[in-house]
């Protein structure tokens, strides 16, 4: 019989384990996770066809997405709502912590920078812009893996840890049993991270338990590439900056800044997208500049905004991994970029893909956002962003939506508690990570 079951073994799971084995070392803990260990995460494929995991080791197992780029925004301007849930301050307190354990497992070779730029955040209102603010430690793959090959090294001296497991249910009587494909599990009080990646099994369990979620997001946007001294006089006093608009019918909000970084095809939900990738992952920094425009959209149900999604992404890609882009020009024009201006393009694009007209291929909310911002941006760099400039359809972020829980993340279950992610309130690895510190303290 365990004191604590967690189940998911991401960031928010395994920063809960870490803060408990500090403060209660009597504990028995149990973490169960149906992916696998990090070590054995080796899935290399570029396309979800391609893929021959059981459970894809690209999202699923020890650190999940924590093991992608690795990028912690100490931030309450956007990530989640962790501040409207326990408080501003608690939020940056718990951030702060999230950041010390990070740099106690080597995560300080990765310098800390900030985004904040009172001047800018003047100017740029002066033109309709909003500037978020953000400290952020970015430690890249390699060094994210490393960090968190650590502390599962910390970890499993101290709590169990069931790898490729089910828990098929969650029943709840005066104890709560969990039914695995390894055996029952019987536990005080159950601590479910499962991420995004997770979503639908936390929600049927959910639903069994008679929980029921909330209305649906979902952002979709369209991805930049520019040169990559364009943005030179707005990046002067930090290495990126994160922008907010606010339109008629639409409000967007600038995601993943990549100076002289990449665009790489990033796989999820069965979809192909548009994503940037940092310079530290390069060997040889690019001579370009990406980032995404991403507007969310609110939907009743998690099936209606994965629809949406489907339905925009999906009919791009075409079932064979395609991607659209043209030349900023020719997208206000409302003319096709073919493939031989592409190549004739004075700035080269850092993916193959596919020369097409994104007005065709998006609704129109998402072409008219970008044109719009971009607009606000050359007004305030005062000079033109170059016709050159490429543009991606698609790049997406997919939402948990909300099921009820107190301010302590506790469900309307007795001792069954949703953190990260799942939680709905978070949407970063460093708010996933903080909300994993904080309910801790009452777990």
């Amino acid at each position: 019989m365990y004191d604590v079951a967690i189940i998911g073994a991401g960031v928010s799971g395994i920063f809960m384990a870490y803060k408990l084995t500090l403060e209660h070392p009597e504990y028995k803990i149990i973490m169960i996770d149906k992916g696998k260990r990090l070590s054995e995460r080796t899935c290399k494929a570029e396309s979800k066809s391609s893929c021959t995991c059981e459970v894809c080791d690209q999202y699923i197992g020890f650190g999940g997405l924590g093991k992608s780029e690795g990028k912690f925004n100490y931030t309450n301007d956007f990530g989640g709502s962790l501040d409207r849930k326990i408080g501003n301050q608690k939020a940056e307190a718990l951030m702060s912590e999230v950041d010390d354990v990070i740099c106690s497992f080597g995560g300080g070779e990765a310098d800390l920078y900030h985004t904040h730029s009172p001047h800018l955040q003047q100017q740029a209102e002066i033109h309709g812009l909003k500037v978020l603010t953000t400290s952020v430690r970015h430690l890249g793959t390699a060094l994210s893996t490393s960090v968190i090959q650590r502390l599962y090294n910390y970890l499993s001296k101290r709590i169990e840890i069931w790898f490729e497991t089910d828990v098929s249910s969650i029943n709840k009587g005066e104890l709560f049993v969990l039914e695995t494909n390894q055996g029952p599990v019987m536990t005080e009080k159950v601590v479910i991270s499962t991420g995004n990646s997770g979503g639908q099994w936390m929600y049927d369990q959910c639903e069994k338990l008679g929980l029921k979620p909330g209305p649906s997001r979902i952002d979709l946007g369209l991805r930049v590439e520019m040169r990559g001294n364009q943005l030179d006089q707005m990046l002067k006093e930090t290495f990126e900056t994160k922008l907010h608009i606010a339109g008629d019918g639409y409000e967007g909000t600038t995601y993943c800044m990549n100076p002289n970084g990449r665009i790489i095809r990033k796989y999820q939900h069965g979809l192909v997208m548009a994503d940037g990738q940092n310079m530290r992952e390069e060997k040889t920094p690019g001579s370009n500049l990406n980032f995404t425009l991403f507007i969310p959209s609110l939907f009743d149900t998690k099936k209606e905004a994965d629809q949406f999604a489907e339905n925009v992404i999906g009919d791009i890609n075409r079932q064979r991994a395609r991607i659209v882009v043209q030349r900023l020009q020719d997208l206000k024009n409302d003319r096709p970029t073919n493939d031989y201006v592409i190549a004739q393009n004075g700035i080269q694009p850092s993916l193959e893909a596919e020369g097409g007209n994104l007005v065709d291929e998006v609704p129109e909310k998402f072409v008219r956002g970008l044109l719009e911002f971009l607009d606000a941006l050359q007004n305030l760099l005062g000079e033109p962003i170059d016709d050159d400039t490429l543009v991606y359809g698609m790049d997406g972020k997919f939402y948990e939506p909300k099921i009820r829980t107190s301010d302590q993340f506790e469900t309307e279950v007795p001792g069954l508690y949703l953190i990260g992610d799942c939680s709905g309130e978070t949407h970063s690895l460093s708010q996933a990570a903080a909300s994993g510190l904080y309910v801790a303290q009452y777990v």
